[in-house]
């Protein structure tokens, strides 16, 4: 047969296209609505339509993909739903940035024709990302595939608006919000990015109104003092415990203001008096709502100042700052300026600074939500994976604050909130209203903020899979069974999502949460455009392959622990694929046919030895995937598949493989090797998809795709035999002689071509009767041309030795090596190691260069001088063996 015979090397790119459209076209990612089969199920992360593929999405993405391909081959009824976000503030700004390029803005459009225009451009661009995804090969359910802006999404965010409204969790309110001059919206919190700037703190004088003395207020926003209703001071503090007088002059402003006490200040910052702006931040905005102060807003939301900044009435904000200081020092008002880090929040979109502002807007009050979303992980309806950040999500459920959830944009889902013109009846509906329930009136306002985009992507585990409605997919697969996402959206999404989920379905929305890590670059730093260290996936998938990079991910996504990506990873996983490849090329070329049922009582030690680890294997992989420990599953199969299969057994069985007279042994043996390589496409498939498809379609007796086939279990029904600890020590005897054979070879610096002579001592009788058992073993792949094994060997003249495990191994070094010529090598070798060494020394015992040069830089020469060091160790000790046995 030449039917199974793989090419001569591996190339990925013809054979992943061919096998997805196979996939596809089979309806292999498809899950059932209804059926009997065990349900499991996972939503996407839904990436923002705007978005392209990054290392955070194709790990996300991969550890989702070996989950599902995992369960659908143990029996699973399995749904991963895709879909994407709308990503209001960023898509706006894409489209807004087009129109700009038109000459045009979103207001000569109007609204109508801008949100037109938007869905035109997501039908045009919007699905870059989704065939990104499938070129990782992910396995989602793509008939099913949802927009957090399609029609049944929408319904359901209506929906929830008007139970919440009605149940007095939604309101509108004039509150304290970020506001964003650049995105001309609000912001939630967790949509503002604290940056540590060099800034300064600015010391004011206040006078009092008696002109009896100042109280002296610190200030890293002195702009803001315009908008000054208060100073405070801690009640504790003995500095303002005695002062004569309860009032203020306002600066610059000539406004009489008090001086309240509040436990809230910090009595060690600057002055320990606190200027109270109820109108520009946050903190200060509970303190006026608690002593019933006056909010007075001073800069806009075209970040100029208002009319109440009196003279300065039109300025930036950041201009402001420079007039104000310069009347206070003009007044004698500025006593000092000292410098000051401080954090500066910026809009997580345009990296504007961000200003706190007093704004009336729509809020979620969560502290009701989320008393059941911690309740429901404390019980252990939902576990986080690592268990470490539980603590995180409690200590931010349990700080909640009000959720603003107007944005005051145009793309996006406007809220569904009208006013009567005529009576301003407000009606909240989720049906678009005709008549005023009240008056009658058609003439009816719609409002025209819309909401946040994490309001929709709260309800996905159960808005995609058709809710409001009851639907029997609904039935079948909420709760989901897991949720994989990076730690950055805990807050963000998971939390609402566990919030809503409850709230809404009466139980949690996923039964585990697996956080996982950063992926960062080879020195451990944060991917950025700005430090041009962003590697792009698929540029490692074009060089390298979807099934090397994939399993690149896997390899090294230990839980709690960042990745530190480099291509030279990347190329080292490829050589396993090759290695596989190759590995399954030369099996294939015995294995002509499907072979019988195996009869492990006829099997040869190495036979059994093999079927055994794969039993152990088998066990770890599946253990380690239940449990998301990928990198101990990818590890696992990897030392398995390169070192036991490929290095060993196949050496081992080659004289087999190749021995025509040995016939009912050599079939034993293939039909081992068949099951083995069956069950290593099996194990390796969630990770490997399309190399493990296309040898599986080579293998004879395999039908249809390997993607139906049935993942190796541990059980009884699928084992040939239990563990076989017997073959496993003797085998290990065996592979340690030769390893310890093939150590002095290479120490000694021995061609591979040279045959050698050696012998074992061991007091272990049974240990000696297994190697001479099977000494044929050994002499063919240790590469000798004459073995003998007692519990009485003594050391030949000028023989190297090696110790393993109770066992002295002989090798006769006489008449293969020239020992004075070799001493000569190493000496040669030491020498120009000694001068590489001596350089590397001298730049590590220069504090100059320890101090200026860049910390990778340092950190690759100390690599270099411990490589150099142990190198130069081993080359000595070399020459020091070789010197002995010439003294001989």
């Amino acid at each position: 047969m030449t039917s199974n015979i793989l090419d001569k090397g591996y190339e990925p790119h013809e054979v992943e296209k061919r096998w997805y459209d196979f996939w596809e076209k089979e309806q292999l990612f498809a899950a059932k609505d209804e059926s009997s089969q065990k349900p499991y199920s996972i939503v996407i992360p839904p990436p923002n339509v705007t978005g392209v593929l990054h290392m955070g999405h194709a790990l996300n993405i991969t550890m989702q993909d070996i989950l599902c391909r995992y369960r659908r081959m143990h029996g699973d009824n399995v749904l991963w739903m895709p879909g994407t976000d709308h990503a209001g503030i960023a898509t706006q700004n894409v489209v807004e940035k087009k129109l700009a390029g038109d000459g045009r803005d979103r207001h000569q459009l109007g609204r109508e024709n801008f949100i037109e225009a938007v869905w035109k451009w997501r039908k045009e661009y919007g699905s870059a990302i989704i065939k990104q995804l499938k070129r990782l090969g992910a396995s989602c359910d793509w008939n099913r595939e949802r927009f957090t802006m399609d029609e049944g999404l929408s319904l359901a965010v209506r929906k929830v608006f008007v139970q919440l409204y009605n149940e007095g969790l939604i309101y509108r309110d004039n509150y304290i919000i970020n506001w964003c001059q650049r995105c001309h919206t609000a912001l939630a919190d967790l949509e503002v990015e604290h940056e540590e700037h060099d800034g300064h703190l600015y010391h004011i004088k206040y006078p009092s109104t008696d002109g009896s003395g100042v109280i002296i207020v610190a200030t890293t926003r002195p702009e803001t003092m315009l908008g000054d209703t208060a100073v405070a001071v801690n009640p504790e503090d003995e500095r303002y415990r005695n002062i004569g007088y309860n009032e203020v002059i306002l600066p610059l402003m000539n406004r009489t203001i008090p001086i309240i006490r509040e436990k809230y200040v910090d009595t060690s910052f600057g002055t320990g008096a606190l200027k109270i702006t109820p109108a520009h931040d946050p903190n200060d905005f509970e303190i006026g709502r608690r002593h019933n102060l006056p909010s007075i807003k001073i800069i806009g939301d075209d970040g100029l100042m208002t009319s109440e900044a009196g003279q300065f009435k039109g300025l930036d904000r950041f201009e402001c700052r420079e007039a104000v200081l310069k009347a206070l020092k003009k007044e004698g008002l500025l006593e000092k300026i000292e410098p000051h880090k401080h954090k500066v929040g910026h809009c997580y979109r345009c990296k504007t600074v961000v200003e706190p502002n007093l704004s009336k807007q729509w809020f979620v009050n969560v502290k009701p939500l989320a008393k059941k979303a911690v309740k429901a992980v404390e019980d252990g309806e939902t576990r986080i994976i690592p268990e470490s950040w539980t603590k995180n999500y409690y200590n931010w459920m349990n700080e909640i604050r009000p959720w603003c959830i107007s944005r005051q944009i145009w793309w996006g889902h406007q809220i569904p909130v009208w006013t009567c013109e005529n009576c301003n009846e407000v009606i909240v509906a989720v049906d678009t209203p005709e008549t005023c329930p009240k008056c009658s009136g058609k003439n009816l306002v719609q409002e025209s903020d819309v909401l946040d985009t994490w309001f929709s992507s709260a309800l996905w585990p159960f808005s995609t899979m058709g809710w409001p409605e009851e639907t029997p997919l609904l039935k079948t697969f909420y709760p989901t069974s897991v949720l994989i996402t990076g730690f950055d959206i805990l807050f963000f999404w998971i939390a609402r999502m566990m919030m809503m989920g409850i709230h809404f379905m009466g139980e949690v929305p996923f039964k585990d949460v697996y956080i996982h890590a950063l992926v960062r670059d080879e020195e451990g730093s944060k991917m950025s455009k700005s430090k041009g260290n962003v590697i792009d996936p698929l540029t490692v998938i074009d060089h390298y392959g979807t099934d090397a990079f994939r399993f690149t991910l896997a390899a090294f996504a230990a839980q709690g622990r960042d990745i530190k990506m480099s291509e030279k990873r990347v190329e080292g996983y490829r050589n396993f694929v090759n290695k596989l490849w190759n590995a399954s090329r030369f099996s294939l070329m015995h294995l002509d046919k499907d072979y019988d049922d195996i009869d492990y009582n006829q099997l040869s030690l190495p036979d059994r030895w093999i079927l055994s680890r794969l039993n152990t294997v088998t066990e770890n992989v599946n253990d380690a995937l239940d449990n998301y420990r990928f990198n101990e599953a990818a590890g696992t199969i990897y030392k398995f598949v390169w070192h036991e299969f490929c290095d060993w057994y196949l050496e081992i069985i080659k004289p087999t493989l190749y021995a025509k007279e040995k016939q009912n042994e050599r079939q034993s043996t293939l039909s081992v090797l068949r099951r083995l390589l069956h069950d290593i496409l099996l194990l390796l498939h969630p990770f490997m998809p399309f190399v493990t498809e296309e040898i599986w379609h080579k293998l004879p007796g395999t039908e249809g795709s390997i993607m139906k086939a049935a993942f190796p279990a541990t059980s009884s029904d699928y084992l040939i035999t239990e563990k076989d600890p017997e073959a496993e020590s003797k085998m290990e005897v065996i592979t340690e002689i030769i390893s310890g054979i093939r150590n002095i070879r290479g120490e000694m610096n021995i061609a591979p071509s040279l045959t050698l002579e050696a012998s074992v001592q061991s007091q272990d009788e049974s240990k000696i009767e297994t190697i001479k058992q099977y000494q044929d073993i050994i002499i063919n792949l240790a590469r000798l041309k004459s073995f003998s094994a007692s519990e009485s060997a003594i050391k030949p003249k000028s023989s190297a030795t090696a110790i393993v495990n109770g066992a002295s191994i002989f090798v006769s070094l006489e008449g293969i090596i020239d020992f004075a010529k070799e001493a000569g090598r190493l000496e040669k070798e030491i020498n120009k190691l000694t001068k590489e060494l001596s350089a590397v020394s001298n730049k590590l015992s220069n504090e100059n260069f320890l101090n200026k040069a860049p910390a990778d830089v340092v950190k690759k020469v100390k690599e270099k001088n411990a490589a150099f060091l142990e190198k130069q160790q081993k080359l000595q000790a070399n020459l020091e063996k070789i010197k002995e046995f010439e003294s001989k």
